[in-house]
């Protein structure tokens, strides 16, 4: 992969991240464009980089991650519920991100997710997905009730929250579009579920990072060549910082969009570039543009 090559993607991933449109999904499409030839390394890419952009997340919302609640615990509360109580934003955290931690550990060891982002098998499954998702979309604001400012994220909203959000471990589902239609399903308001998605995105995205940087200083790609040489962390340096960057600007506009205008703008265009992929597969067309 090339440094332009890995520019691009990266540029896509930071604008796609926190937009419901699957930024796995377009990552994928993007390579494919770009004549990015397959490898273990290239998959790991795909994953790590989207941890560069996650952390726009810590930057942007420094004030909620770093600070507990040291308002007064409800009367009565026993000692672990007043450290609860101070603790809540992390203890929420934690519930939504353990389906995912469970569930993620077995769909990786048993291989459906290097199934899954082969670009032989994701060439048909993102634009499949992205049709699906955004036919759903055009509906979802009828379909939950919007909620009402007040709600808040309990045990129960946030553990169902992070089984919903274990669907996106299919390419082209988004898990931005899985939890924030999590958070609403739970009767959150857009603005309130939108902001738990950035926050559940750090400790799923560090995981999913961790467990990828593990295997690129300990395993090798299919031809034996290890992972770890200086050109591949170089760019995953590169990749993860222009990530990072746009990231930032693209959350900021998103939620003030998604608060306003909803899912149907993004529904559309999910159907629009969907469409146009399958059409193109299904008249024999080779994606790769560059390369």
């Amino acid at each position: 992969m090339s440094l332009i090559q890995t520019i691009i993607i990266a540029i896509v991933e930071g604008l796609t991240e926190f937009l419901p449109v699957s930024s796995t999904g377009h990552m994928l499409i993007a390579e494919n464009l770009l004549g990015v030839q397959n490898s273990a390394f290239v998959r790991a890419f795909t994953i790590i980089i989207q941890f560069g952009a996650i952390m726009s997340v810590v930057v942007l919302y420094w004030n909620r991650f770093f600070c507990l609640d040291h308002s007064p615990a409800p009367a009565g509360s026993n000692a672990w519920e007043r450290l609860k109580h101070k603790w809540n934003f992390y203890w929420m955290l934690l519930i939504a991100f353990i389906p995912t931690a469970l569930i993620g550990l077995v769909v990786k060891k048993s291989g459906a997710i290097d199934f899954l982002l082969d670009p032989a098998h994701a060439i048909w499954i993102v634009p499949l997905t992205l049709v699906a998702g955004g036919i759903f979309m055009l509906f979802c604001d009828q379909i939950f009730n919007k909620g009402r400012e007040q709600n808040h994220v309990t045990e129960k909203r946030a553990f169902r929250i992070g089984i919903i959000q274990c669907i996106s471990m299919i390419p082209g589902v988004s898990r931005s579009m899985s939890t924030i239609v999590g958070g609403m399903s739970q009767k959150l308001t857009r603005k309130n579920a939108a902001e738990f998605s950035f926050f559940l995105a750090v400790p799923t995205m560090a995981a999913a990072t961790g467990l990828d940087v593990l295997e690129l200083f300990v395993g090798g790609d299919a031809v034996g060549t290890s992972w770890a040489t200086g050109h591949n962390l170089f760019l995953l340096a590169i990749g993860s910082f222009v990530a990072f960057i746009v990231a930032l600007f693209a959350m900021k506009w998103f939620v003030s969009f998604l608060t306003k205008y909803g899912f149907r703008l993004f529904g559309w265009y999910r159907i629009l570039v969907g469409g146009i992929i399958l059409a193109l597969l299904f008249m024999g067309h080779s994606l790769v543009i560059f390369g």
